[in-house]
Formats: C-alpha cells, structure tokens, sequence
C-alpha cells in the first residue's frame, strides 16, 4: 500500500477518474505558459463558458460575473478562447500588453 497522494498507475481507478485531486493549487504553473488570455470585458456576457472549459479553473467570478484570470495556474492552452462565443478572449504572446 502507497501512502496516500504517492498512488502508483496500478492504483489509479478505472477509467482514469481523479477521486483525490493533486497538487495543482499548491503548485504555480503559470511560468510554462507563452500565450495568456486577455478578456475585452465590455464584450463578456459572462456566459461562464471558459469558466466551465478551463482544464486548471483559472477563471474567477463573482456574483454571476467573470472577474479575473488567476495567472499563476494558466497554462495558455486556449481552450478558453477557442470555446468563448463572443470571441472576447484574446491569447496573446507574453511580454505583450
């Protein structure tokens, strides 16, 4: 028996299901990324759609709203920007304004 959060791949459930998530909030990823998304929040309807997309929920919202994009865990996949049907998340290279 592993202790747990050292589970080994024998002991990962059926179908790959993450029953005990990892160490993602711990862990500052967001240094991986070469694109990040800007959002025009005059054109968001805060649809929640990159919210419910986003693979590492770097999106934060308040009272109904989007508010923010949490830098330090974005990976810059662009899931959010591919999915928003506004197309008012731009991933733009780092660096830039």
């Amino acid at each position: 028996m592993t202790q747990p959060g050292a589970e080994s791949w024998v002991d990962v459930p059926t179908g790959g299901t993450v029953v005990n998530p990892g160490s993602t909030e711990r862990n500052l990823t967001g240094s991986w990324r070469t694109k990040r998304p800007v959002i025009d929040f005059d054109a968001c309807s805060h649809c929640m759609i990159c919210w419910v997309m986003c693979p590492d929920s770097c999106f934060a919202t308040a009272k109904g709203t989007l508010v923010s994009v949490d830098l330090d865990h974005c990976k810059g996949c662009g899931i959010c920007a591919s999915e928003c049907p506004r197309k008012c998340i731009e991933m733009v290279a780092e660096g830039r304004d």
